[in-house]
């Protein structure tokens, strides 16, 4: 991902991942021009409840893929110069990004909002870099000094947002269709949006998805506010037919090296990924931590969360030494945390990741699916909040900050054959000042050849465990941990994948 989006130009690397980075440093115009006659077709009245109704019609009909423009760029090359040029501006600081047709990025409808009337855009000469006419991909939101975008809307599903620190990184997405599961995975569409600006970085969106298997309407109140970009979400599915794994509130990510990689022969940063965890907020108020990882093969993990609080991916490593980018700043990525909004009943988030030689590819998946199943004619509603910041939620209880892995046994003594030493630390306000902390885990008590729980040395709200597991023949594959006074939890639950 790029550096400072004052200086960026669009990479193949953005193309390829779909939504498309920040800004280029072509300059918008100072003031925005008229908008030619025709711009628009005439005003018809809009409203979500419409929306809604729309989605319900579209479900009863045979799905119909919507065909490539033959006004599609071409190539990257002309892609970045309808793209990234000068152009102007939509109302609400929007611009658009063109079709492409070697990545298969279809064209979408776009309308403009006020006062209840919607009308559609049909002429976008002056809306591209080269001045000529192209179909619309997909928008992203600009600052009002033009120097970067902090939202995008590209390719089926998918969208990001900054943080604070104005970059990209992971995105989210509509719905996940069969995400996990063996075979072709499907990917619904926005294949219309309704853009509704309310005034300074703040705007609804509202947008129709398509796919085989099921329509939906979606309203995403979006704002840009100090540090983090809010969005309330609410949805309206519709299924054609049954669907055999429904992600609700899904994200998407990228990790290829963390700080427990034990081969750095791959690259020469220490550390590469958008996120490094999975973080769970229980109905019970139990915090769970599942750092990521980049498996040998293709795993999926399910974690009962009936009714949750809330979950997310989120980036807590934020220390520029830790990756050494100085050009895509992983210490940047903003984190996702998902809030549901009324009850969502029985469920599970479901993480899955596969393997990954590159950082250009997105290979983290995560989700929450209702136990109730998705059938042909049914209809789910729902509503969230996504928080797109630097913040990673907490309590009183601490958070495990860091995890490293290597060899068991005294370090530079023979190795344990078959053994795994494991080194979690954890940080929190919660940690100043306690006498003793142990470290509790669901490992059988023969696996446990060493756990050792002490403070940091000279960082008073820092306590350190070193476990030495017999992993091999181990039979479970990840085990819990979390630090405790006496009765007392102290800290989250991590949840750590076993590796032999």
């Amino acid at each position: 991902m790029p550096p400072a989006p004052s200086s960026h130009r669009p990479t193949r690397r953005d193309l390829a991942r779909w939504l498309g980075a920040l800004v280029a440093g072509a300059c918008l115009p100072a003031g925005l021009k008229a908008a030619p006659a025709g711009r628009f077709a005439p005003a018809r009245a809009f409203s979500p409840a419409a929306l809604v109704a729309q989605a319900r019609a579209a479900a009863r009909r045979p799905y119909a893929a919507r065909p490539l423009s033959a006004h599609a760029a071409v190539d990257f090359d002309a892609h970045v110069r309808l793209a990234y040029g000068a152009a102007e501006e939509m109302p609400g600081h929007i611009r658009l990004f063109p079709t492409r047709r070697d990545i298969g990025a279809g064209s979408v409808d776009i309308h403009l909002v006020e006062g209840g009337m919607a009308r559609q855009l049909i002429d976008t000469h002056g809306l591209f870099g080269s001045g000529e006419a192209a179909d619309a991909a997909g928008f992203r939101a600009m600052y009002a000094d033009g120097h970067a975008d902090w939202l995008a809307f590209l390719g089926a599903s998918y969208f990001r947002a900054v943080g604070g620190s104005e970059q990209y990184g992971l995105s989210a997405r509509g719905v996940a269709v069969n995400t996990s599961l063996p075979g072709r995975e499907e990917f619904p569409a926005f294949t219309a949006f309704w853009l509704e600006p309310l005034g300074e970085q703040r705007f609804n969106v509202h947008a129709l998805l398509d796919g085989p298997s099921l329509t939906g309407a979606f309203s995403i109140a979006t704002a840009r506010e100090q540090g983090r970009t809010v969005q309330d979400v609410t949805a309206s599915l519709f299924f054609r037919q049954d669907i055999a794994q429904l992600g609700l509130a899904p994200m998407t990510s990228m990790f290829f090296l963390g700080e427990s990689t034990t081969d750095h022969t791959r690259d020469w940063r220490p550390e590469v990924h958008d996120s490094d965890g999975l973080a769970i907020h229980m109905a019970g108020g139990e915090r769970i931590w599942r750092p990521l990882d980049n498996p040998p093969e293709p795993r999926t993990h399910s974690f009962r969360a009936d009714a949750p609080r809330g979950f997310g991916l989120l980036q807590r490593d934020r220390a520029f030494d830790h990756y050494l980018d100085d050009q895509s700043f992983f210490d940047r990525r903003p984190s996702l945390w998902v809030e549901p909004k009324g009850h969502w009943g029985k469920g599970q988030v479901v993480l899955y990741a596969f393997p990954t030689a590159s950082e250009n590819v997105d290979n983290v998946a995560a989700f929450w699916q209702a136990d109730a199943p998705a059938r042909a004619g049914g209809r789910r509603d729902l509503a969230y909040r996504l928080t797109w910041s630097g913040w990673a939620p907490a309590d009183a209880n601490a958070c495990c900050v860091d995890v490293h892995q290597g060899p068991g046994g005294v370090p530079g003594a023979e190795p344990i054959a078959g053994a795994t030493r494991y080194v979690f630390d954890f940080a929190g306000p919660v940690l100043a000042g306690i006498s003793s902390a142990s470290a509790i885990t669901d490992l059988p008590k023969e696996a446990v050849l060493l756990s050792h729980v002490a403070p940091v040395a000279g960082q008073p709200a820092r306590w350190r465990v070193t476990l030495d597991v017999r992993t091999q023949g181990l039979a479970q594959a990840d085990f819990r941990l979390f630090l405790a006074h006496g009765p007392q939890a102290l800290s989250e639950t991590v949840i750590q994948p076993v590796r032999a």
